[in-house]
C-alpha cells in the first residue's frame, strides 16, 4: 500500500508539472531601440583603450568579480566619444571682463575653462573614457611652450600641446594680432569670440582624450602627399572648432549668449580660417562658420563628425 501510494503521488506530480508547462506564454511586446543612420555603429578597434571598473558587492556573499574592462573605439570615424550625446547645460556667467586687460582675460580663461571640464569630462566619464583637465600656459606677450613658441611664428592663435596637455596662449596676441595677422579684437570687443576659440583648443584636448588626435596623426604620417595631410588637418581642426561651440551653446543661458551675440560668433567664424596665401591647414571661413554653427545648433558629438562629412564641407 505504501508503494502504490509513493507511485500516485509521482504520477500526481508529473501531471500537475506538465500542465504548468503547457500554459501558453503570451510574448512581451519590445519596442526596438531606433536607428540613427547619423550615428556611426560602435566597432572596437585593434588597439583599444582600458579601464577598469571595481564592483561593491560584499566579498561575504560572492565571490570578487572579475574586473570589467571597457574597450573603446579611438577610430576617427567611428569612435566612442560619438556616442557621448550633448553637452549638460553648465552655469557659466561671465561677467563683464576687458579682452585688452591680460590679467582680466587670463582670469576669464581660467574661469571658464572649469565650466568645460564640467561638461565634457561628464559625457567623457560616462562613456568610459579617461579624462584630466588640461593644463593651461598664458602670458602677456610671447612664450615657448613644449611644441614650441605661443603663438607660432607667423600666427597669433593659442595652441594646443598633445606632450603636455597644455593649452598655451599669449592674450596681445590674440586680441590685437602681430605682423600682417590681425587680432579677435578686430572682429568684436566682446569676449565670448576669444573663450570661443579657447574652447576650440579644450576641443583638441578632448580629441587627445578619446584617441581621436592618435588616429589622426598616425594616418597623417602614412598619407603619401602633402595635399592629403593638410585635408586630414583641416577635418581634424574644423571638429575642434564643432567641439568648441558645443561648449558655447552648453552655457547659453548664463554666460550669457543672447541670439545677438549668438549671431556675433557667427559673424566672426566667417571671419576666421585659411585665407589666400595662407596653409590650407584650418578650413575656409566658410567652412569653419559651417562646422561653428552644426555644434552651436545641433550640440551632439556625432553631428562633429568631420570625418564621415563631404570634403566640399571641409575644404
Amino acid at each position: 500500500m505504501v508503494a502504490l501510494l509513493f507511485v500516485g503521488l509521482v504520477v500526481m506530480g508529473a501531471v500537475i508539472k506538465s500542465n504548468r508547462h503547457s500554459d501558453p506564454v503570451s510574448p512581451i511586446a519590445v519596442r526596438p531601440l531606433p536607428t540613427l543612420a547619423s550615428r556611426p555603429s560602435y566597432t572596437p578597434t585593434a588597439e583599444p583603450r582600458r579601464t577598469t571598473a571595481s564592483s561593491d558587492i560584499s566579498e561575504d556573499t560572492i565571490a570578487p568579480p572579475a574586473k570589467v574592462r571597457v574597450t573603446l573605439n579611438t577610430s576617427l570615424e567611428s569612435n566612442t566619444l560619438y556616442r557621448a550625446g550633448g553637452l549638460p547645460r553648465v552655469h557659466c556667467p561671465a561677467g563683464s571682463a576687458s579682452i585688452y586687460s591680460h590679467s582680466q582675460l587670463k582670469a576669464l580663461i581660467l574661469k571658464t575653462s572649469r565650466c568645460m571640464d564640467k561638461g565634457w569630462s561628464q559625457i567623457m566619464r560616462k562613456q568610459g573614457m579617461d579624462w584630466h583637465r588640461p593644463g593651461y600656459a598664458l602670458t602677456a606677450t610671447r612664450g615657448r611652450g613644449a611644441c614650441g613658441d605661443f603663438p607660432s611664428r607667423g600666427s597669433t592663435v593659442p595652441y594646443y600641446c598633445p606632450r603636455n596637455t597644455t593649452i598655451y596662449a599669449s592674450t596681445t596676441a590674440m586680441i590685437r594680432g602681430a605682423g600682417d595677422s590681425g587680432g579677435y579684437g578686430a572682429l568684436t570687443d566682446w569676449h565670448g569670440g576669444v573663450i570661443s576659440m579657447m574652447a576650440h583648443e579644450y576641443g583638441h584636448h578632448v580629441q587627445q582624450m578619446s584617441g581621436l588626435s592618435t588616429t589622426w596623426w598616425q594616418k597623417s604620417l602614412r598619407s603619401g602627399s602633402r595635399s592629403g595631410r593638410l585635408a586630414l588637418g583641416r577635418r581634424f581642426e574644423l571638429q575642434a572648432t564643432c567641439f568648441g561651440a558645443m561648449f558655447m551653446r552648453s552655457v547659453a543661458a548664463s554666460y550669457p549668449v543672447t541670439p545677438a551675440r549668438r549671431n556675433t560668433l557667427y559673424y566672426f567664424y566667417s571671419r576666421v580660417g585659411d585665407w589666400p596665401g595662407r596653409p590650407r591647414d584650418h578650413g575656409s571661413p566658410a567652412n569653419n562658420n559651417r562646422w561653428f554653427r552644426q555644434g552651436y545648433e545641433k550640440n551632439k558629438a556625432f553631428q562633429c563628425n568631420t570625418w564621415l562629412a563631404p570634403s566640399s564641407s571641409t575644404s
